[in-house]
């Protein structure tokens, strides 16, 4: 089994006990979780297809039972963009609709094996309803603090699953203000500054590695805007690399809607924090994120990697949402980003040969009210 050694601050390199029930180092800086994974292919092949197959690379106590909803080994899909072959990860298709399930499904199960009773979650829609449906799994309380114009039908999912919502005045920025001070005294399952939400992540990359035959691809691209599936992706496969089950880690290529995109300008600038940028409206409201947290750490994934950064436009979001969907693909438009990236990313230059992953990250039922302005 995976042991949890110790939480460690990715700022001053403090230490902590993987109990602890504390989100963020006394410094500030967010919290990175120490792991010995072990990958048993035996083991691994003779397992259901969940994320779960993977437990002894998850930090997880080997007494603790986990809370599950079935989710994981979505359908990894081969197809054509721009006349490349590419493969979409098909991550709109988990319980509550979107990839949040995996770092969420990790993440509760640690809760309640800690005893936690009551838990506490910012969000605009997705973290929130993945969090939310788990502690219902689990039976935790839980309280998720939204900005007001968040998705009505987000909203109503998570108010489903029996969590209690608390409606914040002003923007994302708010919300995560107001859950922070709730977590002086209830315990912060933040899909952001957990680190256990990001090792549940980083079963995308193990995911993929099964899916491919057991190697990586050569350029993985993927939505951020806190970052937490870029993150996970990296964390999943630099574990990989480690324990000499891949002979390298793919490129991080990360796609933000160019309305919200202070880590594309980082990039670009050559800067190692993000960039400070002002809100606006974007189609791609699950990546709208002008200050992530994790900025600093995204930035250098992507630099290690060799990656880079696509900000892509609302006509290009609008456009390929709608192709989708003539595909077959039931997306929410941040998906759509996603894919607007991929295709800008081919057009850029000569893949033929390469290996690209890209996923679908959310499912379109969940954004009625974008689509029906997109769709005819």
């Amino acid at each position: 089994m995976a042991a949890a050694l110790q939480l460690h601050c990715s700022r001053c390199g403090e230490r902590y006990t993987p109990e602890a029930l504390r989100w963020r180092c006394d410094c500030g800086g967010p919290l990175d979780l120490a792991c010995r994974p072990r990958f048993d292919r035996r083991r691994i092949a003779g397992r259901g297809p969940t994320l779960w197959r993977y437990r002894e690379a998850l930090p997880l106590a080997p007494e603790a039972t986990p809370v599950h909803l079935g989710e994981g080994y979505t359908p990894l899909l081969q197809g054509r963009v721009g006349g490349f072959p590419v493969w979409l990860k098909q991550d709109h298709l988990f319980p509550t609709g979107s990839y949040k399930d995996r770092g969420a499904a990790l993440l509760i199960s640690h809760a309640a094996a800690l005893g936690v009773q009551r838990v506490v979650e910012d969000s605009s829609g997705n973290a929130g309803a993945a969090i939310a449906a788990y502690c219902a799994r689990a039976g935790l309380a839980c309280d998720i603090y939204v900005p007001e114009e968040s998705s009505p039908a987000k909203l109503l999912q998570i108010r489903g699953y029996g969590a209690t919502l608390q409606r914040v005045p002003g923007g994302r920025q708010a919300a995560a203000l107001a859950a922070q001070e709730a977590a002086q005294t209830t315990y912060y399952a933040s899909h952001v500054w957990n680190p256990f939400f990001l090792h549940g992540c980083k079963t995308f990359a193990f995911e993929v590695w099964e899916q491919l035959g057991r190697r990586a691809p050569d350029s993985l691209v993927l939505p951020v805007g806190n970052g937490t599936l870029l993150l996970g992706a990296a964390i999943g496969f630099d574990e990989l690399l480690a324990a000499r089950q891949i002979e390298r880690a793919p490129r991080l290529i990360g796609v933000q809607a160019a309305a919200c995109a202070p880590l594309a300008l980082a990039y670009e600038g050559g800067a190692e924090a993000p960039v400070e940028v002002a809100t606006q409206h974007t189609l791609a409201e699950g990546i709208a994120i002008a200050a992530p947290a994790r900025g600093e750490q995204i930035l250098a994934a992507v630099r290690r990697s060799e990656g880079q950064f696509i900000a892509v436009t609302e006509e290009e979001i609008a456009t390929a949402t709608r192709a989708w969907w003539r595909h077959g693909f039931a997306l929410e438009p941040t998906a759509g980003a996603t894919l607007a990236g991929l295709a800008r990313y081919l057009a850029a230059g000569s893949h033929s040969r390469e290996i690209i992953v890209s996923a679908i990250t959310g499912h379109g039922l969940k954004a009625p009210a974008s689509l029906a302005e997109l769709l005819p």
